[in-house]
Order: C-alpha cells, then sequence, then structure tokens
C-alpha cells in the first residue's frame, strides 16, 4: 500500500530577489514522501514549489489538493517505469497544478529507483560529468548588479544571464556594455519577464543589438501570440518564450504555440510546467521544429535542483542551463550538489539533510 506525507517549508533569500513583479524575500514550498507501508525505510522525496504571481496554483492549492491523494495513492500499485510514472501523475493530479505534478514524478521516480534521491541514472548523477551552467544577475540597484557581475566574471562564468526590466533601462544597458568590454566572447542572455510593452518593444531591442545578446527572454508579457509572433520573426536578437508555455498542457496546443510564434528558444522549467513528461514533450515538439531551448530551475530547493540537474544530465550538449539557483537561501535543503566556477555537480561524499 502506497502512502504519502507532506509537510510546509519555507525558503528564506540571503537577499532580496528582485525581479519585474517585485521583490522575493521567501519562498513556502510543499515537501512530499511516497513510501510502501510494507518498506517504509525505503521513500522517494518531492517538492512542490509554485512561485508566487507566476505559478498557476499556490501553496494552498497543493495542500487541499495533497489532503485528498494520500487515500487515492492507497488503492494504486507502484508504477515500475518511467512512463508509467509520468501516465499515473496525469491521471492523479489536475493540468493546473503543475508543481504538485513535478512533485509526484519526482518521489516516485526517486522511490522506484530505490530512495537515494536518484531520479534520472546518468554521468551527471553518477559524478562523471559536470553541467555548465549561466550566472545570473538580479534586478537591484547599480552599484549591487555591479558586484553580481564582478562576482560571477571572477568565477568563470562564460555566459551570464542579467534580468532587465524593472530598473532605468539606461543604466541596464550602461551595465550590458561593461560585461561586453569584460569579454567580447562573453554569452549574455537577458530575461525581460514581459517588462516591455509592445509600443516599444523593437527599440529596446534595437538598443540591445550593439552587445551580441544571445537571446531575450519573453520580452513582452506572455498571451499577445500576434505580437509575439511578428516579434519572432523581425526581431535583430534572438527571443525564447519563458512565461509564454505556462499553462499550455495539451501536446497539440503546444505544438500549435510553437507552429504560430516560432521563437528561436523556449526556457523549459519543468516546476512550471507540469514536471518532466511534460517538458519531454515540449522538447521533442522544439526539436521537430528546429526551436533550440535549455533548462531552468524556478527558485526551487536543492531537492528539486537535483531532479533538473539529472534531468538535464541527459541531454549532455543542449548548451549553458539556468540552474545557478541552489545557493540563493540561508536554509536550503544540503544536498550532494556543489557549484564549482561556472559548473554544477554531483559529489557522492556529500549526503542529503533529513527533511522528514
Amino acid at each position: 500500500m502506497l502512502k504519502l506525507e507532506y509537510r510546509d517549508y519555507t525558503l528564506d533569500f540571503k537577499f532580496e530577489a528582485g525581479t519585474s513583479r517585485g521583490i522575493l524575500k521567501d519562498h513556502p514550498i510543499v515537501l512530499l514522501k511516497i513510501y510502501d507501508a510494507d518498506h517504509p525505510e525505503v521513500f522517494g522525496l518531492g517538492e512542490a514549489a509554485p512561485l508566487r504571481n507566476l505559478s498557476p496554483e499556490k501553496v494552498e492549492d497543493v495542500r487541499e489538493s495533497l489532503a485528498t491523494l494520500g487515500s487515492k495513492l492507497k488503492s494504486m500499485s507502484m508504477p515500475d517505469s518511467e512512463e508509467e510514472v509520468f501516465g499515473l501523475v496525469s491521471r492523479l493530479v489536475a493540468p493546473d497544478l503543475p508543481s504538485l505534478k513535478m512533485a509526484l514524478e519526482t518521489a516516485f521516480l526517486d522511490l522506484i529507483n530505490g530512495g537515494r534521491r536518484l531520479i534520472f541514472n546518468n554521468d551527471f548523477y553518477r559524478g562523471k560529468s559536470a553541467i555548465a551552467i549561466n550566472g545570473l544577475i538580479w534586478m537591484g540597484a547599480g552599484e549591487a548588479m555591479r558586484e553580481q557581475i564582478a562576482d560571477k566574471l571572477s568565477a568563470g562564468f562564460k555566459c551570464i544571464k542579467m534580468k532587465i526590466g524593472a530598473i532605468d533601462f539606461d543604466q541596464e544597458l550602461s551595465l550590458l556594455r561593461l560585461l561586453r568590454a569584460h569579454d567580447p566572447d562573453l554569452i549574455i542572455r537577458v530575461d525581460a519577464n514581459g517588462a516591455f510593452a509592445t509600443d516599444v518593444v523593437f527599440s529596446r531591442l534595437s538598443q540591445l543589438e550593439e552587445f551580441g545578446i544571445h537571446s531575450i527572454e519573453q520580452p513582452i508579457m506572455a498571451g499577445q501570440h500576434e505580437a509575439m509572433q511578428l516579434l519572432c520573426k523581425r526581431t535583430p536578437i534572438p527571443i525564447a518564450l519563458d512565461e509564454e508555455l505556462i499553462g499550455v498542457n495539451e501536446f497539440s496546443q503546444k505544438q500549435e504555440l510553437l507552429k504560430l510564434i516560432r521563437p528561436q528558444y523556449i526556457i523549459l522549467k519543468p516546476t512550471l510546467l507540469g514536471g518532466f513528461g511534460s517538458t519531454l514533450e515540449w522538447i521533442s515538439i522544439a526539436e521537430q521544429l528546429g526551436i533550440g531551448w535549455w533548462l531552468t530551475s524556478a527558485l526551487e530547493s536543492n531537492l528539486s535542483l537535483n531532479a533538473i540537474a539529472q534531468f538535464a544530465g541527459r541531454f549532455p550538449s543542449s548548451g549553458y542551463q539556468g540552474l545557478g539557483t541552489g545557493q540563493l537561501y540561508h536554509n536550503n535543503i544540503d544536498s550532494p550538489l556543489e557549484v564549482t566556477g561556472a559548473f554544477l555537480s554531483y559529489n557522492h561524499e556529500k549526503e542529503w539533510m533529513n527533511v522528514f
């Protein structure tokens, strides 16, 4: 008989994390545990970490669903493959609870792999390869952003992602000028989080063009499909869809969206997209259409970061991933994950923190 336990946990930021939607100081999440009642010593862990003002659901919605989910699991048999896990979770959880789908997929995959926090077995998990990651520059006062840039460059990052759209645009341009002057070969990504209005976005892109920007994430707000289609067709800078993908759950809807807009890239955040089964669908469609992609964590704890990193380990040639967020919190879950320079790796000499 399968059993489910869950508990609340609040992640506390080391600093005020600035986004175009406001300042984040903490991040409430729900941790869950699944096990066979006959073998409680072997269990899988997952994390539901909806993001305020971005995820379709709230933490309260996750708790409400979990309250009834435990009784459903008692009558179900253990899935024994990745495909069975994805199918079972899709039947158990509504699509408007993507972080809960992610949590259940992670916990089930962990459980069927022996409860070792092994989600996807590959060279990353085995400690034989590391994942190249981008260095993230958070929004803030100009001087604070300069300090972040100096820290990332001194750490050896070859790909920098800077959030833009919340402070004076001329200040942001001066910071990008600083980045480009430091290294003409530096890969620079910017993330606008939908900050630019449609009547100014082309002028903004034109100003950004001189810095050799690799890509800009979500320059305008999601849901403006015709405007985004035109933008992707005429842009001087490659565009990556991010928020645009949230809430698009059916395979046919995903195909329709990407065929209509034809972005240069898509950004895949499993917590916001409904887990790994859904993310694999996005990857399949994108590759059929010649659209590039990479994976990004969404401010989860190390528990989900581990799962996403192991998933990224299946695609060793997919470029720089956005997986450097594990160092954001005072009270993150201790794990074998390590960031060394611009690489994320798995160190089996380190142990997982007991969260239950």
